[in-house]
Formats: C-alpha cells, sequence, structure tokens
C-alpha cells in the first residue's frame, strides 16, 4: 500500500479572523448578489504574523468569474489586486497580503490554481472559507494551507489542503462598534426576554453540535479508524475536568437552593403582576362609571335650557289674557 509524507508544514499555529474582515466579506456578497446569481465571491486577506498566530485584519474585493460547468475556466483580475494593495499599504504599512478568501461553502477544484497566483505575494498563503450565510450553528470560517505530498510510489507530488485552526479574534475597539452595531440592528418588536432565550437555544445547538462531534470522533478512534491524536485526547479530559460532580451533596444543596430562590422571585413577580392587573382592571371600571355619570349630566342640562322659552311665551300669553278681561 503506496504511503504519503508531506514535504512542507504549516508556518503558523492558528488563524485569527478580526469581525471587519466578515463584515466585509457579507457586504461583498451581498452587493455581488443583487448584480447576478453568483455563487460564490473571492478577495484577498491582509494582516500579520505574530508570535505563529495569523492574524487577519483587513481585507479588500477582487474581480473573480469562473465557468459554473468547467471549474478549471476562471478569471482574477490580478492587476486590480495589485493596485488596491497599493493604496492600501499607503494607509498601513504593516498590513501585507497574507491570503485569500472565498465564500464556499467548501472546497473547490480550482482553489489549488487560485492558492498558486496568490503565493506570487505572498509564499506563505492561506486560503480562508467564510460562509456568507451559515447553515449550521458555528464559526463561519475555515482556514486551509497548502501542503506538498510526497508519494512512496514514485509518482509525482501532488499538493493538498491542510485545516490549520481558526478563531474569531477583536480588539477593544472592535468589540464596542460590533456592541453598537448588534445594538442597532435589534429587532424591536421582540422583547428582552424572547431574545435570551433565543440565545440560550442557539448557544444550546451549539453544544449540541460540538459534543456530537466530539462523540464522532471518539468513536472512530475507538474503532481503529483514526489514530490516537494525543493532544486533542489531553485537551478532552481537561474539558472532563471542567465539568462539576453532580453526585456530591453540596453542590446538589447549592443547587436546590438557587432553583429555589429563582422560582421564588418567579412566583412573586406572577403574584405582582396579577395584582397590578386586578388594580388596572378595578380603575377602569370606576373610570368607565365616572364617565357615564358624566355623559348624563351633559345630555340633560340642553333639555332643561330648551324649556325656558316656552314657560316664558306661556306666562306672557297668560298675562295678556287676565288684561282683556279686565
Amino acid at each position: 500500500m503506496a504511503s504519503t509524507e508531506r514535504q512542507s508544514s504549516v508556518p503558523f499555529e492558528k488563524v485569527v479572523v478580526h469581525p471587519l474582515v466578515l463584515l466585509s466579506v457579507v457586504d461583498h456578497f451581498n452587493r455581488m448578489g443583487k448584480v447576478g446569481n453568483i455563487k460564490r465571491v473571492v478577495g484577498v486577506l491582509l494582516g500579520s504574523v505574530k508570535s505563529k498566530v495569523l492574524d487577519i485584519s483587513n481585507s479588500f474585493a477582487v474581480p473573480f468569474d469562473e465557468d459554473e460547468k468547467d471549474r478549471s475556466v476562471w478569471f482574477l483580475d490580478h492587476d486590480y489586486l495589485e493596485n488596491m494593495f497599493a493604496m492600501f499599504k499607503k494607509v498601513n504599512a504593516k498590513e501585507r497580503i497574507v491570503g485569500w478568501y472565498h465564500t464556499g461553502p467548501k472546497l473547490q477544484p480550482n482553489d489549488l490554481n487560485i492558492n498558486d497566483l496568490v503565493r506570487k505575494y505572498n509564499p506563505h498563503a492561506v486560503m480562508v472559507i467564510i460562509e456568507a450565510r451559515p447553515r449550521e450553528q458555528g464559526l463561519p470560517t475555515e482556514a486551509y494551507y497548502a501542503v506538498e505530498e510526497v508519494h512512496d510510489d514514485g509518482t509525482p507530488t501532488s499538493k493538498t489542503f491542510e485545516h490549520v485552526p481558526s478563531e474569531i479574534g477583536a480588539e477593544e475597539a472592535e468589540e464596542v462598534g460590533v456592541e453598537h452595531l448588534l445594538r442597532d440592528i435589534r429587532n424591536i418588536t421582540i422583547g428582552t426576554l424572547s431574545q435570551n432565550i433565543a440565545n440560550q437555544l442557539a448557544g444550546l445547538h451549539g453544544l449540541s453540535s460540538s459534543l456530537s462531534e466530539i462523540s464522532f470522533y471518539l468513536e472512530r478512534v475507538t474503532s481503529g479508524e483514526l489514530p490516537i491524536n494525543h493532544p486533542i485526547i489531553y485537551q478532552l479530559q481537561d474539558i472532563f475536568n471542567l465539568l462539576p460532580d453532580v453526585s456530591v451533596g453540596s453542590f446538589v444543596n447549592s443547587l436546590y437552593t438557587k432553583t429555589n430562590d429563582q422560582e421564588l422571585v418567579v412566583y412573586l413577580s406572577s403574584l405582582i403582576r396579577a395584582i397590578i392587573a386586578l388594580h388596572n382592571l378595578i380603575q377602569n371600571k370606576l373610570q368607565n362609571k365616572e364617565a357615564e355619570k358624566s355623559e348624563g349630566k351633559e345630555t340633560k342640562q340642553p333639555e332643561k335650557i330648551e324649556s325656558k322659552p316656552d314657560d316664558a311665551k306661556t306666562d306672557s300669553a297668560q298675562a295678556k289674557k287676565t288684561d282683556a278681561s279686565k
């Protein structure tokens, strides 16, 4: 059986993507989607490498087109790329071309050819798939680095992508900006309780998917389909060690106490809401009775005013009759 050996290794341990990059990619995808039926967009990533951590802090879009039937036919405007990078370099000289991105949602056959073009500007370029419309809970980024594989059977070397861990990171100024943005786009018709429940459900879905991935990985390891990776096993052991021991009596008592306190607050709040609702109902009935009384008085007053001229006419007629009789 022929085996393969990777000739080059990844020069960095993980990739950190800033929120500004995510916003730029989503804006690029939405603008191009309004123009035509485009499946994915391509752009260039800017950043720097700090202590084996690739920090991607900025990006810009690049004109790109490909044949949907034949993925080997594609076009990327490298002249536009060079001009844009020259302008970005005048603004911030520390940011360099560190790779490129596309909106996926998965690897394509021509990704290696596009990656070879980008490696002319940086030999250690990374490719990041950023899903503009993620279908599952979790991070919308997947980072890959192109490596060469040497085959023992004498066949020519081939290139393939190796997965690199990625995460979302932001500086303090970016965190403040993202918080203001999320506050502005919040749906006003939905209350804070509904939003909190929706966030908790989203977190539980993400936790469930992560646990299913861990279970699937451990099952494949125990069945012998995958080799044992000791760093992953150590990280899983750390996760299990952080879980609380539910069999300890003090933990159970504290959990019961906290649950009872929360239920008491819920009960009191429900009771207060019921009392306030009854008070408002009684107050509304009293106001309606007073309004009906005031309306009744207003309708009776015009009848008395209209009867006065008739009484005056009768009095004058009677006076005239008495004078005539005399």
